[in-house]
């Protein structure tokens, strides 16, 4: 899970960028870039660390122009090294600029095509920097000598979509010509466009999540299809061209669960309503589990199980309470890279109320258990706050699968759901009473707010990969390097700067 946008302007979109990436932060906090376009030279700054950390007033200045892509990182393959910080770049055919979200399952492969039989280096770890130069490459065999037109742009993504298998959102800028985006064929990672009009004519803006485009003035226009690409050229016209064979649509159902912000609007389903709805959905479940009068109070775990813990407990008619208080200034556990950090973090991040917990018996209801860290850690707070009993309730099902579509959950044993009944990890996260969501729910909590939705990327909860391509050997693979891993460099060694402009002065 990565954020990405490209913007498509008539002034500078520095700014534009790093306001998006703002917006964007939830989907990865590892890292941040910008890339832009101008009269043909890219300026890209990129380093570790959250977006209004990376860049400074010295950075912004130098990243001149009017269009350009940015990307905040959430490593799932690769390392969390600077080097794999995004955009890649890569200077032939005539320079190509890349942000990806997602991961491709046949990464190593193509690495072992790209040596042998496209001749390209690459230099990281990193699936995005294969794609780039997939892409590269594919661009290459379908320009016509110097130049490149529309066709060529759409055939070339069409040749990517033949050739990568997993899940990619993609911006791209190709120097001269414009800017690309496109999505994978089964549209497991979402992507919509949006336009503004101004004095100079239309803007355009792509990004990973509708928030980033109405927090930033643009009108939303529609998802990017599975299989599509649009290009916007450097005269400033859309053109638009679906680039797969088959394409279907299969949305990551984590999307919903807990990646993406409540007021985004992924593949017409709003966010915050299908949360809604698995709360509606999990009260129906808990009713036939707990008895309604031993519940006191049902309380969210900040920030995203809170639509689904609202309207849970307005079903069931006991009532809602605040018990923890989130320090909005602490990184999602989830996401953050470590047990031992995730562990330290759940306490910096939230405090107990003690009044709200004292001598009751509480429902806790939080979004989902992946590892277990976090539910563990709550369930003692609440106790410690004074708390009789505590039961828990997931908003998604148990996480048993990994996942390999750019979430990082790759190892089966790092999953607290796998290998043990609801019972045993009720027992290892400390609680009373575990209640799971039924996956059948979940799904239909996303259908009944967009009906067209009736086909999603659930293979955390059910171990099916829908690109076919993903099998035990793999998985096992995944795990050993996950087991396994290479070295990598100090966190703080180098902070990467391509900077083609002429030196500016500090700030």
């Amino acid at each position: 899970m990565c954020g990405i946008v490209g913007v498509v302007s008539h002034s500078p979109v520095n700014q534009l960028l790093y306001d998006a990436l703002l917006l964007l932060q939830h989907r990865g906090q590892d890292a941040a870039g910008i890339a832009t376009d101008q009269s043909n030279t890219f300026s890209m700054y990129k380093a570790n660390g959250l977006v209004r950390d990376v860049f400074r007033t010295r950075n912004m200045r130098s990243l001149q122009g009017n269009s350009g892509i940015g990307h905040c990182r959430y490593p799932t393959a690769g390392s969390s090294s600077e080097e794999e910080a995004q955009p890649f770049y890569v200077n032939a055919p005539f320079g190509i600029t890349l942000a990806h979200n997602g991961n491709l399952t046949n990464q190593a492969e193509l690495k072992e095509e790209m040596f042998r039989k496209d001749r390209r280096h690459i230099n990281t770890n990193s699936d995005s920097e294969v794609l780039l130069n997939v892409l590269a490459h594919e661009l290459q065999e379908a320009a016509f000598g110097h130049t490149l037109d529309v066709d060529a742009v759409f055939k070339a993504v069409a040749m990517v979509h033949r050739r990568a298998r997993g899940a990619y959102a993609v911006v791209a800028q190709i120097a001269g010509h414009g800017l690309l985006a496109f999505r994978d064929p089964y549209g497991i990672r979402p992507l919509c466009l949006g336009i503004s009009e101004s004095e100079g004519g239309t803007e355009y803006l792509v990004a990973s999540e509708s928030v980033a485009l109405e927090g930033l003035g643009f009108r939303f226009v529609r998802d990017i299809a599975p299989g599509e690409a649009i290009f916007i050229d450097t005269e400033g016209k859309l053109h638009e061209r679906q680039c797969a064979d088959n394409p279907s649509l299969n949305p990551c159902v984590f999307e919903y669960v807990y990646l993406a912000r409540p007021d985004s609007v992924i593949d017409g389903a709003s966010v915050y309503a299908t949360r809604l709805r698995m709360g509606e959905y999990l009260a129906d479940k808990i009713r036939k589990e707990i008895p309604l009068e031993q519940i006191d109070v049902v309380m969210p775990i900040p920030d995203s199980s809170r639509p689904a813990a609202i309207q849970l407990a307005l079903k069931l008619g006991v009532e809602y309470r605040e018990g923890f208080i989130k320090n909005r200034y602490i990184g999602r556990t989830f996401i953050m890279p470590g047990q031992g950090m995730r562990k330290k973090s759940v306490r910096q991040k939230l405090n107990a109320i003690p009044s709200e917990f004292k001598d009751k018996n509480v429902l806790l209801v939080d979004d989902s258990i992946v590892r277990g860290t976090t539910s563990r850690e709550i369930v003692q707070m609440a106790r410690e706050a004074g708390a009789r009993k505590v039961f828990f309730a997931s908003a998604a099902p148990p996480v048993v699968f990994p996942n390999v579509y750019g979430i990082d959950m790759p190892t089966r044993d790092e999953l607290i759901a796998y290998g043990r009944t609801v019972d045993e990890v009720c027992k290892e996260i400390t609680a009373d009473h575990l209640v799971y969501q039924d996956l059948d729910a979940l799904k239909r909590s996303i259908s009944d707010v967009n009906p067209a939705l009736q086909s999603f990327e659930a293979s955390c909860f059910d171990g099916v990969y829908i690109t076919g391509d993903v099998t035990p050997a793999y998985l096992d693979q995944l795990e050993t390097a996950r087991h396994n891993p290479k070295a990598a460099p100090a966190e703080d060694a180098v902070r990467t700067q391509l900077n083609l402009n002429p030196p500016v002065a500090a700030e």
